[in-house]
């Protein structure tokens, strides 16, 4: 729980308050600050934002840095580090078309029933449809819904997950999985030993958001100990 107390931002604990510095944003700009935004969320902090055009706490996601989000930005990665870093990208992008580039489109339309399509503005597995797993009404209403809004879509072919053996209540079966891993980058790279494992509600599915009654499992990172370890 986050409250501002002259022009400082602070967090209830159990000990009583205790000075914040840094925010890591999980929330949607417009819901921040209630003050300056939305002045009907209950998710953000009241007076956040004056405490950040103070200088007194940092946004690792500042407001507005949420364009990036955008889904169709994936696209364009690869000639992003081109551009900016003079680079060749070391991993190799998904595939990804985008409706609002006309052969792109041709090409989601033609092949709608193989790819994975998503609005560019969603979030939590919201409006994804997997093409191969979706019944020929459901893909022809999405059909409908992206030539009447092309640059609202985007699709990328279907990638098959790595699976971890999961219990359901009576039996252990595959689920697909993935793993996120929390990396801060700036002069030097900092990975956490650890991440986030998500796991899919059942064993048909591909989407492994908890929105989407996704869960998770503890995240094990196992090294070798070598001399001179305790």
């Amino acid at each position: 729980d986050l409250l501002v107390r002259n022009d400082h931002l602070y967090m209830r604990s159990t000990t009583g308050l205790e000075r914040v510095h840094v925010v890591y944003r999980r929330i949607d700009d417009d819901f921040l600050d209630p003050r300056v935004y939305r002045s009907d969320s209950m998710l953000g902090v009241p007076g956040i934002m004056k405490v950040y055009e103070k200088g007194n706490v940092t946004i690792c996601n500042a407001p507005g840095t949420g364009v990036a989000d955008d889904k169709a930005t994936y696209r364009f990665v690869p000639d992003l580090i081109r551009y900016f870093l003079e680079e060749e990208p070391i991993l190799q992008n998904i595939p990804s078309y985008l409706g609002r580039l006309d052969d792109d489109l041709a090409y989601i339309l033609d092949n709608i029933g193989n790819l994975i399509t998503k609005p560019v503005d969603g979030s939590g597995g919201y409006g994804v449809m997997v093409g191969p797993q979706a019944s020929k009404q459901d893909l022809e209403t999405r059909r409908r819904d992206i030539i009447a809004r092309p640059g609202r879509w985007m699709a990328q072919p279907l990638q098959e997950f790595s699976t971890i053996p999961t219990f359901d209540g009576q039996k252990l079966e595959p689920r697909r999985s993935d793993l996120r891993a929390f990396v801060v980058t700036g002069e030097t790279t900092w990975v956490l030993p650890g991440g986030l494992t998500r796991v899919a509600q059942n064993s048909s599915s591909y989407i492994v958001n908890s929105s989407q009654g996704g869960g998770s499992k503890d995240t094990w990172v196992l090294r070798t100990r070598e001399a001179g370890d305790a």
